[in-house]
């Protein structure tokens, strides 16, 4: 059993080489310029470059047939999913599609609320821009939906029709707007944090064993628990300040999405969920024998790590033995706890499973390069 005095000299063997990584991280100017992209403008582009969602469509409309019906149509195209539209004759409609002023260009023909009433079926027809894919492709299916439904409303006010037997009120829930942007960011950050807490601590160790800084350290009176436990805490320390920077001025200053939950449980569960991919890029180290190998072996774990945890598609739509294998996984758990806390103001009673599954994880991934670790300073010594 340590003595009191054993234990202040392992904490502060661990303190003092812990603060020798965050040195030697300072004096690398590369590592320093990935952190603060990655943390950074990588979050705001990744959100807002590629929106799955219709956002602020420039639509135009020539109403020949200027009745009630039409007016109503024009009407409904409102923010955030389009921007107001603008009345436009043919001429002025073709030059706007030719100068890209506008994405969609919908005709209404005259005499289409007659025609409509009379149950003639009458076309509209709707121009797109398909240079701009990403809304030509969304925005059409929204514009026919918008249409169809406004007219067989108006259809069932003026004739009378019998009401539908059951009224489907949609509610969306934490995103009313279905924004992106408010998805995209916080996983974006999650992804982020998987990543780095690998690279730091990987390419700590592999740098300290090309350099021949290592060989330092075993004629010095450490453990290669502390020199683990060291490099932990350092590196996740780097990227916990890293990740809750990038929630305050990113996510929350430049984007505006809005955090439903308490930052410091999400930072509490980030932490914990450090221990064990800190612990998981030692044990990488200690595999590859130089930084190209690390990397090719980075990219073999960080794609199944984003893919199949749930940040980027549902856990529920993937094939039950992934389902069950990535349960292995840490990075499954800390998504799930982070949705739960910043998209839906989960509490520590609801998210202490996932805590409880990432300590357990992050456990047997610390022993297991812990394990590694020394045989591998055992081979050099």
């Amino acid at each position: 059993m340590p003595t009191r005095s054993q234990r202040r000299n392992h904490l502060a063997n661990i303190y003092r080489l812990g603060i020798k990584e965050l040195w030697s991280l300072l004096r690398d100017p590369a590592m320093l310029v990935l952190i603060a992209y990655t943390f950074s403008l990588s979050i705001y582009v990744a959100s807002t470059a590629m929106p799955e969602s219709l956002h602020n469509a420039a639509i135009a409309i020539i109403d020949n047939d200027s009745s009630p019906l039409s007016a109503t149509i024009a009407a409904s195209f409102y923010a955030p999913h389009f921007k107001t539209p603008e009345l436009v004759t043919s001429v002025r409609a073709d030059a706007g599609m030719d100068d890209g002023d506008y994405t969609f260009v919908l005709d209404i023909p005259a005499n289409f609320q007659r025609d409509v009433l009379a149950g003639r079926a009458p076309v509209i027809q709707l121009n797109v821009d398909a240079t701009r894919m990403s809304q030509a492709f969304t925005g059409n299916g929204y514009i026919e939906q918008i249409i169809n439904d406004e007219v067989s409303q108006f259809v069932q006010r003026q004739q009378g029709g019998a009401a539908a037997p059951v009224g489907l009120a949609l509610r969306m829930r934490f995103n009313p707007n279905l924004e992106q942007s408010w998805f995209g960011s916080l996983m974006e950050i999650i992804n982020n944090v998987t990543m780095l807490s690998i690279i730091l601590t990987g390419a700590a160790l592999i740098r300290e064993r090309e350099h021949g800084t290592i060989e330092h350290l075993l004629v010095m009176p450490v453990t290669p628990a502390q020199i683990m436990l060291a490099k932990v805490w350092s590196m996740a320390a780097v990227v916990t300040l890293a990740a809750l920077l990038a929630l305050l001025l990113i996510v929350k200053g430049a984007l505006h999405v809005p955090i439903q939950g308490s930052i410091a449980l999400f930072m509490l569960v980030t932490m914990m969920y450090l221990f064990a991919t800190t612990s998981m890029g030692i044990f990488m180290a200690t595999l590859a024998r130089s930084m190209p190998q690390f990397g090719m072996l980075l990219v073999l774990v960080l794609l199944p790590l984003e893919l199949l945890s749930g940040g980027s598609t549902p856990r529920e739509s993937m094939p039950q033995l992934v389902q069950d294998i990535m349960l292995a996984a840490p990075t499954t758990h800390f998504v799930a706890a982070g949705q739960a806390i910043l998209y839906r103001g989960a509490g520590l009673d609801v998210v202490w499973p996932q805590l409880l599954a990432i300590f357990g994880i992050g456990a047997v991934l610390f022993m297991a390069a812990l394990r590694r670790f020394r045989k591998t300073i055992s081979q050099m010594a």
